[in-house]
């Protein structure tokens, strides 16, 4: 899927401007490379469009030094607004007896073409501010605990990251995911 020129404008304009508000999200990363890097790949420009659209606020979080690869991660300050009220994955969704959601967190990552959040990246994201004071979010959940039917979201509360547990066909209006992106 790719932008038309005006909404591919409208993205850089606002990437460029949060990437310069933000500056101790990304230190030693210029935005030139961020752009030569997204211009070489539309599928991956669609996919920060679709966070941008759903309400994640997508920012430059680092580069890989090994890949030379862009990290983006969801940067609103609550969990994305669009991305609520979702089950954690379709297993969990199909298992609703009644009053299912329209969609799960995975899958609708998966739609977008970004990963979610794991714990490590999670708690990374919340060194760099202040994230879900009053949302929380759905985390990329081990397999093992993913097996007995549970799946994990990560919070900011009293100050402190915490990572706790629900059942995967659980979903809450304040619950969403946060993605992340490698250009």
């Amino acid at each position: 899927m790719e932008l038309s020129a005006e909404q591919r404008e409208k993205l850089f304009k606002t990437l460029k401007a949060r990437f310069e508000k933000h500056m101790n999200r990304h230190k030693g990363v210029e935005w030139a490379n961020v752009q030569a890097r997204l211009e070489s790949n539309p599928a991956k420009l669609w996919s920060l469009h679709e966070m941008e659209r759903t309400g994640g606020e997508p920012d430059v979080v680092g580069q890989d030094m090994k890949t030379g690869e862009i990290v983006f991660y969801d940067c609103s300050a609550e969990s994305p607004k669009d991305r609520r009220s979702l089950c954690y994955d379709r297993e969990g969704l199909e298992a609703r007896k009644s009053f299912p959601p329209a969609n799960s967190a995975i899958d609708m990552a998966e739609e977008m073409g970004i990963e979610i959040l794991t714990e490590e990246e999670y708690r990374a994201l919340q060194k760099l501010g202040n994230f879900d004071l009053k949302t929380s979010s759905w985390l990329k959940t081990p397999s093992d605990i993913r097996e007995l039917g549970g799946a994990i979201f990560g919070d900011r509360r009293y100050n402190t990251v915490f990572v706790y547990h629900n059942g995967a066909p659980s979903y809450y209006a304040a619950r969403g995911f946060r993605g992340s992106l490698r250009v």
